[in-house]
């Protein structure tokens, strides 16, 4: 992992409000169902250059509250069709997952939750996170540091 500065910068897309325990739970997981909107709704309005974005920000509390999630690009045709959100500027700490996706995206959150419960000297800011769709397999997780 590294960390570097990110300057503000804007996605459209759909989004859902969920919270982590309700992700374990199949009945009452909405991200793939996001994901499975993106797909329908946005990604036939994808630029030819646009990347690709999972978005996590208005956090309630911490990783146990309640937040929002967008599936979102940068870069669409007709992006007032979707809702935008803004990443805010600041440093993040990248993690990088290479593999099947969903399951590459599973695994950084993974190693992201692990990191954060056994060093916690760095600590999450709670504001705006976000995945980096570089690939068809491999995804980079931006977490925003206090």
């Amino acid at each position: 992992m590294k960390i570097v500065k990110v300057e503000e910068f804007s996605v459209a897309g759909v989004h859902v409000r969920t919270k982590n325990a309700d992700e374990m739970n199949p009945d009452s997981a909405k991200i793939g169902t996001l994901w499975q909107g993106f797909g329908s709704q946005v990604a036939p309005k994808l630029a030819d250059d646009a990347k690709v974005y999972g978005v996590y920000c208005q956090y309630e509390s911490d990783a146990n509250g309640a937040f929002d999630v967008y599936a979102a690009a940068d870069k669409l045709t007709d992006a007032d069709a979707f809702e935008s959100q803004t990443i805010q500027a600041g440093e993040y700490m990248v993690f990088s997952q290479k593999g099947d996706m969903p399951q590459a995206v599973i695994d950084a959150w993974v190693e992201i939750w692990q990191y954060f419960s056994e060093l916690p000297e760095r600590e999450r800011a709670y504001t705006t996170d976000f995945e980096y769709y570089k690939s068809d397999d491999e995804v980079e997780v931006y977490i925003a540091l206090k």
